[in-house]
């Protein structure tokens, strides 16, 4: 599995909040009504999320380290499968709260907009949150590369004594 490049994130992010904005403005732009409020349980959702996340990560990186002394290897392929996949859905979010919070600033003169583009606004940050969360538990679950002038012996590619 490869790393999740940034730039990747920004992507999807960038690219969803545009499709998100130009949807908003079709849909109103036809008299449908903004949708309502983001959820204040939307942002503790993410932040609960990314703290799973987190501790999840946390274990793995103690036991790299030499501070835990056991950790189950599915455990820790799923942990990091889960940070990339917080990666991924936080960029998304990212995108819709974001193509949301842009559409209903463009029409701030209508009443409520301003606090329903804050309420956008602050599951951005969450999401974000939840982005940069999985992108340093997706790090802390990397393995190190062998050293490359370590004995092979010690590796234990060469475990033949009697071979010369």
């Amino acid at each position: 599995m490869s790393a999740t490049r940034v730039r990747t994130l920004v992507l999807v992010a960038v690219g969803v909040a545009a499709v998100t904005w130009w949807v908003m403005q079709m849909i109103v732009g036809r008299g449908a009504a903004t949708p309502p409020d983001v959820p204040g349980l939307v942002v503790l959702v993410e932040l609960v999320i990314g703290g799973v996340v987190l501790s999840m990560g946390w274990a793995v990186r103690q036991y790299q380290r030499g501070k835990r002394p056991t950790l189950d290897p599915v455990r820790a392929a799923r942990t990091a499968v889960l940070a990339k996949a917080s990666c991924y859905t936080g960029a998304l979010l990212t995108g819709w709260y974001g193509g949301q919070a842009l559409s209903l600033l463009t029409d701030a003169d209508v009443p409520g907009n301003l606090s329903r583009a804050g309420a956008a606004g602050l599951a951005v940050l969450g999401a974000v949150a939840l982005t940069v969360v999985g992108l340093v538990v997706e790090h802390w679950c990397r393995i190190p590369p062998p050293d490359a002038e370590e004995p092979r012996m010690a590796r234990g590619a060469d475990l033949d004594p009697t071979a010369g």
